[in-house]
Order: C-alpha cells, then sequence, then structure tokens
C-alpha cells in the first residue's frame, strides 16, 4: 500500500514548552498531542519563566480550536495547514511493555506515537521531542523520532564571527587609518562577501597592520584604538573589537561569545562602569540553569544562599575590576551595589523590568531559548543597551544544543542590522593552563 503523502507528529511536551506556536510550522501536516503531554502542560502553567508562558498560550491557542472533533479525527489548524487531534491513553503495545514502564509520562508518548505507526502504515508517524533520550528510545524499536529544528542555525561552522583578517591589504589604505581623520570611504575596500554593519578587521600586509571597523551611518571604514575600559585594556585584537562595540552607545545590541577565559564578562562589566554615566542603571543577569537534576530547592538556606552559587562567577568579574582600579573606584563599585546602581540577579528576577536607559548585560545567555532571548530584547526601550554573552558550546540547558540555543539564533538572525555587533572571542587570556586546559579537555 503506497504511503500518504501528508506525515503524522506526535509531540512531546518540551516541543510544546520551547515553542507554544510549534503547530503551526509543520505545513499540511497532522499533528497528535498525547493526552500524557496536556497533562504535563497543567503543571506548568503557573509561574512567570519561558515554559510558563509557553504552556499557557500553547492551552489557549488548543482552546481557541477546540471542537468535537479535536479527540475524535482533529481539527483543522489553518488554511493550508493540517489537522490537529488529541490522543487518549491506551494499554501499553505488547512490543513495549517488557522496557518501558508507563509509569513515565514519556513512555506514555512513546506508547501512543507506536500505536499509531501500526495502526497507520499507510502514513509515516513521527515522534518530535527536543528529549535526545527519548528519541534514542523510539529510534530503538523502530520508531522515526526526530528533534524540533524550526529555529536551528543550519551550519554551526559558518556562524558569523564579527571580525574578519583581509591578507595583502593595500598599504596605502592602511597608511590612510593611521593619519588623521583615521578613516576612508567604505566603497574603497572591495570585499566579498560583502562587509557588514559593525564587522571588525585586520588589515595587514607584509611591512604593516591595522584594526579598523565598518561604520555604517557614515559608510566609512574606522581605525579601531585600544581602549581602556574601568582599568582593563585589551589583551588581543579580539577583545579590542569587543570593547570598541561595547564602548559605541549607538549599538543597542552587542553579544560576544567565546569559551571560558577569553574575557568575555568582564569587558562587559568593564564596559557598563565606564559608560556608567550615560545609563540610569546597571543590570547584570545570568540564567538559573542547574548543572544536575537538583534544582535549587534542594541547596541550603534562604533564597540568597541558594542563588549565591549562580552568581558568583558575576561577583569574581567584579573582584577583578576591583583589583585593576584605585581604592576610590573600588568604593564606588560597592557603592553602586548598595544604591541599586549596579544588579546582579537572577534573570528571572529581572524580567518584567521597565528597561529604560539600562545598560542590560546576560551572561550565559547560550542557556536561553530562542524565545527568552526574544522576550529579553523586545522590553528594550529608550537609550537601552543589551549585551549577551556566552559559549555556545558549553550548554547547560537539557533540550537546548549548538544549533538551537538562543545565542546561536540571534547571531544568525541580527547579523546585518545597524544596531548590533558580534565578536567571537577565541584566545583564553585567564592564563596559560586555563588556555591549555579548553582546547586539550
Amino acid at each position: 500500500m503506497p504511503r500518504s503523502r501528508k506525515k503524522l507528529f506526535v509531540l512531546d511536551t518540551n516541543v510544546i514548552l520551547h515553542d507554544s506556536s510549534c503547530i503551526y510550522q509543520f505545513q499540511e501536516n497532522n499533528i497528535v498531542i498525547p493526552i500524557s503531554a496536556l497533562e504535563e502542560l497543567d503543571r506548568f502553567k503557573k509561574g512567570n519563566e519561558s515554559l510558563n508562558y509557553h504552556a499557557r498560550e500553547f492551552l489557549r491557542v488548543l482552546d481557541s480550536l477546540s471542537g468535537d472533533n479535536l479527540f475524535n479525527g482533529g481539527i483543522p489548524i489553518g488554511p493550508k495547514l493540517g489537522k490537529i487531534s488529541v490522543r487518549l491513553e491506551e494499554e501499553c503495545h505488547p512490543d513495549l511493555i517488557l522496557n518501558f514502564d508507563q509509569g513515565k509520562a514519556d513512555h506514555r508518548i512513546l506508547n501512543i506515537a507506536y500505536r499509531l505507526s501500526k495502526q497507520k502504515q499507510s502514513q509515516t508517524v513521527i515522534l518530535v521531542s527536543k528529549d535526545v533520550n527519548l528519541r534514542i528510545k523510539a529510534k530503538s524499536v523502530g520508531l522515526v523520532a526526530q528533534d524540533y529544528t524550526t529555529d536551528h542555525v543550519k551550519d554551526i561552522s559558518r556562524l558569523y564571527t564579527g571580525y574578519r583578517t583581509v591578507e595583502a591589504a593595500d598599504p596605502d589604505q592602511i597608511a590612510v587609518l593611521y593619519d588623521s581623520p583615521f578613516e576612508f570611504p567604505a566603497e574603497e575596500l572591495k570585499m566579498d562577501p560583502p562587509l557588514r554593519p559593525h564587522e571588525h578587521m585586520i588589515l595587514r600586509n607584509d611591512s604593516a597592520s591595522v584594526l579598523a571597523c565598518y561604520d555604517p551611518w557614515e559608510n566609512k571604514i574606522k581605525r579601531v584604538d585600544k581602549n581602556v575600559a574601568y582599568g582593563i585594556t585589551p589583551r588581543n585584537a579580539e577583545q579590542t573589537f569587543a570593547l570598541n562595540a561595547l564602548l559605541n552607545d549607538q549599538i543597542k545590541l552587542v553579544t560576544l561569545t567565546g569559551k571560558a577565559g577569553t574575557g568575555k564578562t568582564l569587558l562587559a562589566l568593564a564596559a557598563a562602569l565606564q559608560r556608567r554615566r550615560n545609563y540610569r542603571q546597571i543590570l547584570m543577569a545570568r540564567p538559573v540553569v542547574p548543572l544536575s537534576n537538583k534544582d535549587i530547592g534542594y541547596l541550603p538556606g534562604d533564597i540568597s544562599s541558594k542563588l549565591e552559587p549562580y552568581m558568583q562567577p558575576i561577583f569574581d568579574n567584579l573582584g577583578v575590576l576591583k583589583m585593576t582600579e584605585s581604592q576610590t573606584s573600588q568604593h564606588q563599585i560597592d557603592r553602586f551595589l548598595e544604591q541599586n546602581k549596579l544588579i546582579i540577579a537572577p534573570l528571572a528576577y529581572i524580567r518584567g523590568r521597565s528597561l529604560v536607559k539600562i545598560f542590560f548585560i546576560v551572561d550565559e545567555a547560550q542557556n536561553l531559548t530562542p524565545h527568552e532571548v526574544k522576550t529579553i530584547i523586545t522590553r528594550a526601550g529608550e537609550n537601552t543597551k543589551i549585551v549577551l554573552t556566552g559559549d555556545i558550546f558549553q550548554i547547560d540547558h537539557p533540550y537546548l544544543d549548538v544549533h538551537s540555543n538562543g545565542l546561536s539564533v540571534l547571531i544568525e538572525k541580527m547579523q546585518g542590522q545597524k544596531l548590533y555587533a558580534h565578536i567571537n572571542l577565541t584566545r583564553s587570556e585567564r592564563s596559560e593552563l586555563a588556555e591549555l586546559a579548553s582546547d586539550l579537555l
């Protein structure tokens, strides 16, 4: 019997919690929501986290679509889209009963997908899950399983780095950048592919080199100098580029990526303190993502004690700044903290705030979903600058990876915008040992 052209996608709960609009991404194909997934969504309805938002939003959408056929044949999702239906629990299929405990929601979802594949052999049934373990289990019983990849970065090896090296550059152009006004028209520098806004460059030839940046507002190539920010001097070209973008108030969104020790967080915090007079407040936050299956509720002490391990890396960077600056500046940092001019807190505590005239730094942004990143940036008010830092190859979130995390997606989609700059830092400056460990381990 020939297979139906339409496919049947069975969605795991984590797909819905990742993207509440996921049902609109499967074109003309049909969708099944296991009743177990709805039960799990019910547990996530309350709260202010992104997961809670997606749970509520999806249930609202499903309620708006609801009809008599939701549990019997399905109802249309929209024009040129397939149908959606909810599938009730069924007895465990004999092929699964030996290995899969039906007390687990994941296994009940697997059972529904497996039974559908046996009942609808003329149609391709696909289980869609962000959980790699569930996908492996599905494949072990011959079921087609896929990740939800709608918002994935397809080729991470070609992700925008924010700068390029130009070998055999025109020596006359290099010379021009060393003479006032230290710039020349961008059309004189022929580049393939064309330069993106605020893309940085190392222009060099056998006898000379210079650091430069493309200014999209004036359409000029401008020399980049080694700026010092709150006592922090950049140690390499990448850090020089990063500080150049961080200290430019016209650039409203900056992303910094790189492995541990490259200076992402330190540079962002130093730039914020250097530019503090231009902003009402400095906010520094990071998502709380436990490295084990135990959340902060298992940690001893009150809420401050529980959160301290997650915030400590930020305070460590603040300690470095105190050591590099004068005693007056050290007291100034303490005063900023006391007066709430500088706030360091978990990201969840800052969500919902009015971000007007704020220098907002989000550390460890690779642990955010694309929707969470969008939520943060769309809250930016007038004269606010947002900086996101992170290592896209060091993901602690259980359902994100290098292709699907919010930081990677942001870099892919924002490149080319005049308000945005990005720098990928590759050289660790923490210590020779840290560099060795990052490279070899």
